[in-house]
């Protein structure tokens, strides 16, 4: 499917919102790589719509302070077999 890309940066700005989601979980919703998502939010959804570049930046600092946590409770659930 062919995005134009300044919606395309708006529906997964809308998506990370909405849902707090990482870039791997939107591009794994959309499906799009992952660099893909990352340069639309981080780099052209600042020229489309910059309250809502402000907003997701906020989100994906937020899932960057975490993601430590996240990969501590992903291993953990590996070696107990709760994959």
């Amino acid at each position: 499917m062919r995005w134009n890309v300044d919606e395309r940066c708006a529906l997964l700005a809308a998506y990370i919102c909405d849902t707090g989601a990482t870039v791997r979980a939107a591009a794994k919703k959309f499906g799009i790589s992952k660099s893909t998502v990352h340069k639309d939010v981080t780099t052209r959804l600042r020229e489309v719509d910059r309250s809502l570049f402000e907003k997701t930046a906020g989100i994906l600092k937020k899932n960057k302070d975490e993601r430590h946590l996240r990969g501590g409770a992903a291993t953990r659930a590996k070696y107990k077999g709760e994959e």
